[in-house]
């Protein structure tokens, strides 16, 4: 592409007619930005924030996402979430599945996650399965805790009688 004597003259000429090594370097390196946006448009998204559901909203069915929800209002349906936060005002009737459980409000139905947390203004109503638990102090809970190392499998979750043995 470029010889050895043109890459070690001293510049270009005075009628300008010859461009420099620079100058051929710098018309090369105009090819290579459609480049640097395709690696851009590999690199890692920032995480969205969390889908927030305002106290004044009445949700009657199931939510389903693999990103964080706050609820704030009512929902009357099962929720599956990454990130689970249930407000001081929310109220959720029916099953709650995700990663990370944060309860501040009212749940009636079965828990189920990895990290559950009954904060001091949590009331549950139901079962918690769970890997790993915290109930803080003035927490109302009214069902059974089972740990799990499994918690979010629902394929065997069939509902074991109180007082059977149960099978490993």
């Amino acid at each position: 592409m470029f010889s050895k004597s043109k890459i070690n003259e001293p510049g270009p000429k005075a009628d300008g007619t010859t461009p420099s090594a620079s100058e051929a370097s710098s018309s090369a390196a105009s090819a290579v930005p459609p480049r640097a946006s395709e690696f851009k448009a590999s690199a890692p998204k920032a995480k969205p924030p969390a889908s927030m559901l305002s106290a004044d909203l009445h949700i009657t069915g199931n939510l389903k996402t693999t990103g964080d929800i706050q609820v704030e209002g009512t929902v009357e349906g099962d929720i599956r979430a990454h990130l689970l936060t249930i407000g001081e005002t929310a109220t959720i009737k029916g099953e709650v599945i995700a990663d990370d459980v944060v309860v501040n409000g009212r749940i009636v139905g079965r828990v189920r996650g990895l990290k559950v947390r009954l904060t001091s203004t949590a009331r549950v109503e139901g079962d918690i399965i769970h890997k790993t638990i915290a109930i803080e102090s003035g927490a109302h809970f009214e069902g059974s805790v089972q740990r799990q190392d499994d918690p979010l499998n629902t394929k065997g979750a069939s509902k074991i009688p109180t007082g059977a043995p149960k099978s490993e």
